[in-house]
């Protein structure tokens, strides 16, 4: 079940979108442009359609936009996916496998790639809507990503926590905490080496 919690931040397919909700677009734009770096720890619970916790994972992460983010549960498994901007990877240690694809691939982006990319994301592939101060819902509007929105909370220009709605109306809760936006991240802190022995399938090959 964690490694669908994993493999979820592996699943917005790139999308062609309009500009509809412009007011909101700009506002969360606004929001973000100064949080040019984050790190800290998260707790991310997956919650069936009828509000039951299935289960329950914590890990840490960093983010360097435009481009850059590394997403690791620590319990109660291990998993890691990094995000550059040609690559995605996924290793679960705990199966020792390793899984590589393009960014440009018409495979998948995560929210928190989206989260880290540029403008020209949240512009073209989603409409945007302020549900209330530091609230903003974005929801796809075209193609089938995988899920059906993603809710950002922040505070300031920090974002504290995320909720993601997917196909099957079950919902992930991610909380932030111990947050460090000060920290100099560069992207030498997301290069990924797959260890020896691990079985790798790289999608772009």
């Amino acid at each position: 079940m964690n490694r669908y919690l994993a493999v979820l931040w592996l699943t917005l397919l790139p999308l062609l979108g309009n500009t509809q909700s412009n007011s909101a677009t700009d506002e969360l734009i606004l929001a973000l442009e100064d949080m040019h770096q984050l790190q800290g720890s998260f707790l991310q619970q997956q919650f069936s359609e009828n509000d039951a916790l299935l289960v329950e994972s914590s890990g840490s992460f960093r983010l360097l936009r435009p481009g850059f983010f590394a997403w690791e549960i620590q319990v109660p498994d291990s998993q890691l996916v990094i995000a550059t901007p040609e690559y995605v990877w996924h290793h679960d240690l705990d199966l020792d496998t390793v899984t590589r694809r393009p960014v440009s691939d018409s495979a998948q982006m995560s929210p928190l790639q989206v989260l880290g990319g540029d403008e020209a994301v949240l512009r073209e592939r989603f409409s945007v809507a302020r549900e209330e101060a530091g609230v903003f819902t974005l929801t796809p509007v075209k193609g089938d990503p995988g899920f059906q929105r993603l809710t950002l909370q922040l505070d300031g220009n920090t974002v504290t926590g995320m909720e993601i709605l997917d196909k099957l109306n079950q919902r992930v809760v991610i909380a932030f905490d111990q947050l460090d936006a000060g920290a100099a991240l560069t992207p030498a802190d997301f290069a990924f080496q797959p260890p020896d022995g691990a079985d790798l399938f790289y999608y772009d090959e």
